[in-house]
């Protein structure tokens, strides 16, 4: 399986502008620039789609553990907070907090607590963000 998205970018850093758009079509052609970036500007940014897709793939995955314990939740809710930081090496995402609110009806909290702990580790954006990272580029004139 590939997903892909992708960015344009138009200008200089500070007074440029670019959009992000992905393949399902979830996003067109989104804006995002210096201001929505570090600003609070309307748009989104890199770190917000980070703490989008945390959020989304924690709480799935927690749900998926849930189910391996027999248990099924009637509400799971997950807050992701990215922070960024200016760092000598450069900006950098430095944590990733995850609040987590689970309505489940009669579950055992170490069961639960298990569960919670597994899927933070074992979700797919939690082991990206400790991947290798590797570049292809291509230059065009």
């Amino acid at each position: 399986m590939v997903r892909k998205a992708s960015a344009v970018w138009v200008g200089s850093l500070k007074e440029g502008k670019g959009t992000i758009s992905s393949d399902s079509g979830v996003l067109a052609n989104t804006p995002y620039s210096f201001s929505t970036r570090f600003e609070n500007a309307q748009g989104t940014n890199p770190e917000e789609l980070i703490a989008a897709a945390h959020a989304g793939c924690f709480t799935m995955a927690l749900s998926a553990q849930l189910g391996n314990a027999g248990i099924t939740a009637e509400k799971l809710e997950t807050v992701a907070s990215v922070t960024l930081e200016k760092l000598d090496a450069g900006f950098t995402i430095t944590k990733i907090h995850l609040d987590l609110n689970a309505n489940i009806k009669g579950a055992d909290k170490a069961a639960f607590e298990k569960a919670a702990q597994d899927a933070k580790a074992g979700c797919p954006i939690s082991r990206l963000l400790k991947a290798e990272i590797t570049l292809a580029t291509k230059l065009q004139t």
